[in-house]
């Protein structure tokens, strides 16, 4: 039997509809992703089945007693009780059984007789029995572990719930909606405001339950993981498909290439038919059958192939190459009053890196994209940009604060700043007050904004096309280095992968901060852990960083197992472990940065020499094609030069390779040791 079933189902705001007559059901352990591009309908459609909004037409069934939960993309508040107890007073029904209960005892303190007090105290009886099998499902154990799975710390579960941040708030929200263990999940992109090693947890903990769910997402690694269906909401209305995210894609492309066959065959038999009309239509013999094929060309139904909805299309403006070293900090600190966010900060990219920052909120991500970018100054130390970076900033907050050119400080245009007067068309125009209007409205369309849209104030616009005129502005100004915090924050799934597509493509160097999995996986060729304040690096992708992570507690747990610490001469004793969890995860991280400086030399040799080797090898194959030429060995004045500059690269390189596997040697054997 089916958990929720809709027919007919329609809405409309205004003169545009969102879905019209749509049906679809949803069963008691299906896993669902709903996509479609902004503005399509998808949360609308979740309210509707959270109950918060009435479709204009249709009917909606859900099973009796089935339970739903919904987590719309902002939370508005909380309780205002401690943390835990907010997340508890998510819980319908708690409320009445303790008032049940509460009823009971005074009862049992009023019965005057034997009897009385007997059926009163087995009344009490049931009630605590009730409220034993609430505390062990819905009660405050199993809060704290939910809260713990999300990055609560022990000592904020009694801190008032009104008093932590957005981001916070709704990750309490999740914690409660996950108490409730409803039938029926909805979530509207959850994963926005969790951090990679919050994220993981919820990953396994959603594919762990066995509830259904429906997923708006826009991380494809994400939803191709949680979901195996797929509602799309298409121009030609809402549509099911079997399989994860990848399967819909594919069952997609096939069903337009059939359809797009079955048109030209369709088409070729038409012009057939019309042809043998126009041929035999006034000929006696044949009059008949042209009549006949007039029939048939009538009742011939045409084939309506997919419509292809609108989505970005743009690739990155080449810019001029910067320097080896895009960006060096050296002893960075910085601190909000007693929080000491970086203690001595040193880390360098080099060009063409892919930096990935990951850790978790409030380890300060944003905080160091903001002292690259010259938005925050440091406490110590310097923030150095290279030779020739010419850099872009895109800031995660669009209105935070004006944008400011790049300046002797050597602070970053910042170019995902907006202000909400300004129209779409002016905000994109003042980069280029140089160029025509119909340049501006063609970097504007290709990033959807089209006709009178780019007129509109950027205040009125939704959090998504805020995102996409940001974006836009970084298009408009070719830049080396991008600063990128959270850039996938409001696009939707099509959205978050074109720019995917486009930072592919792009030849410069990236430093970013993201939630999505897909983004990391994708695009990062380094991960910048931000830790115990400091960055642990980690060459690869976010994979390759989470591998990592799962052979150290291999390591850990091997080391801690029992015996292991026996060993030889019965030396466990001397090797005891740090005094409390914080001191042993603060004592690994301090070894990982004492490691990572150690190693640092090594690797800065490794860089320049891999740098020397490519010029080396260019210069080597632009000499060979030259002196592949008969014609230069007519005069020999000319080649000789060209012979004895190959021969000089051939010779350099030798050294330089043994110097690179000598270097390579060394940095092993530091790893090893």
């Amino acid at each position: 039997m089916s958990l929720v079933s809709a027919s007919r189902l329609s809405l409309a705001y205004g003169p545009k509809v969102l879905f019209d007559r749509a049906a679809f059901s949803i069963g008691p352990h299906d896993r669902i992703g709903l996509v479609g591009a902004n503005g399509t309908g998808k949360s609308s459609l979740l309210r509707i089945l959270a109950g918060q909004i009435a479709a204009d037409e249709g009917d909606l069934v859900f099973r009796r007693g089935a339970r739903v939960g919904y987590l719309p993309q902002d939370v508005s508040e909380l309780a205002d009780l401690p943390l835990v107890d907010a997340v508890l007073a998510t819980v319908p029904g708690r409320a009445a059984l303790e008032d049940r209960l509460a009823g009971a005892e005074a009862a049992l303190a009023a019965a005057a007789t034997a009897e009385e007090q007997l059926e009163q105290s087995q009344a009490l009886a049931e009630l605590h029995e009730e409220l034993d099998h609430f505390e062990e499902h819905y009660g405050r154990r199993r809060a704290e572990r939910i809260l713990s799975g999300l990055g609560f710390r022990p000592g904020d579960l009694d801190r008032p719930a009104r008093t932590f941040s957005g981001g916070w708030k709704m990750r309490a929200a999740l914690a409660g909606l996950l108490l409730q263990a409803p039938d029926l999940l909805l979530l509207d992109e959850p994963t926005n405001h969790l951090d990679v090693p919050t994220l993981t947890w919820f990953d396994a903990f959603l594919r762990g339950t066995r509830k259904a769910v429906v997923l708006i997402s826009h991380d494809r690694d994400f939803l191709n993981r949680q979901i195996d269906r797929v509602l799309a909401l298409e121009p030609e209305g809402l549509r099911a498909y079997a399989g994860n995210h990848d399967d819909y894609r594919r069952q997609r492309a096939e069903e337009e290439e059939r359809l797009l066959a079955q048109a030209e065959r369709q088409e070729a038999k038409r012009a057939q038919l019309e042809a043998f009309i126009e041929r035999f239509g006034a000929k006696a013999t044949k009059a008949r059958q042209a009549k006949s094929k007039e029939k048939l060309l009538e009742k011939m139904e045409e084939v309506q192939v997919l419509e292809h909805r609108a989505t970005l299309r743009f690739r990155f403006a080449e810019a001029p190459r910067s320097g080896r070293e895009v960006l060096r900090l050296e002893g960075v600190r910085k601190a909000f009053g007693p929080r000491v966010v970086y203690r001595s900060l040193d880390a360098a990219i080099q060009r063409g890196e892919r930096v990935g920052v990951i850790g978790p909120n409030g380890a300060g991500k944003s905080t160091l994209l903001k002292l690259v970018a010259g938005e925050l100054a440091p406490d110590g130390g310097e923030v150095k940009l290279g030779h020739g970076v010419l850099a872009g900033y895109y800031a995660q907050h669009h209105f935070e604060r004006p944008e400011h050119p790049e300046d002797a400080a050597g602070a970053m245009r910042t170019f995902g700043t907006l202000d909400p007067d300004r129209t779409v068309l002016d905000t994109l125009w003042d980069l280029v007050p140089d160029r025509g209007e119909a340049y501006v409205r063609s970097v504007a369309g290709s990033f959807l904004f089209s006709g009178d849209d780019v007129e509109k104030r950027v205040g009125v616009l939704s959090g998504g096309e805020r995102a996409r005129v940001a974006l836009a502005k970084l298009l408009l100004v070719p830049a080396n280095l991008l600063v990128l915090d959270e850039p996938t924050n409001h696009l939707d799934l099509d959205s978050s992968e074109a720019l995917i597509d486009a930072l592919k493509g792009y030849d410069g160097t990236l430093l970013f901060v993201s939630h999505n999995r897909s983004f990391l996986n994708q695009l990062a060729t380094v991960i910048w852990e931000v830790k115990d304040g400091g960055i642990v690096p980690c060459p690869g992708n976010l994979d390759d960083w989470l591998y990592h992570q799962r052979q150290l507690e291999a390591a850990g747990a091997a080391d801690g197992a029992p015996g292991a610490a026996g060993g030889k001469g019965g030396d466990g004793a001397a090797r005891a472990a740090p005094a409390s969890e914080k001191e042993r995860r603060r004592a690994e991280a301090e070894a990982r940065n004492a490691r990572a400086r150690r190693e640092k030399p090594v690797r800065d040799e490794i860089a320049r020499l891999e740098a020397r080797i490519a010029e080396l090898e260019q210069d080597e194959k632009e000499t060979t094609a030259r002196l592949a030429d008969p014609a230069l060995y007519q005069d020999f004045a000319q080649a000789k030069p060209l012979i004895e500059r190959q021969a000089a690269a051939r010779s350099e390189l030798e050294t330089r390779y043994a110097e690179w596997e000598a270097a390579q040697e060394r940095l092993q054997a530091m790893q090893e040791g």
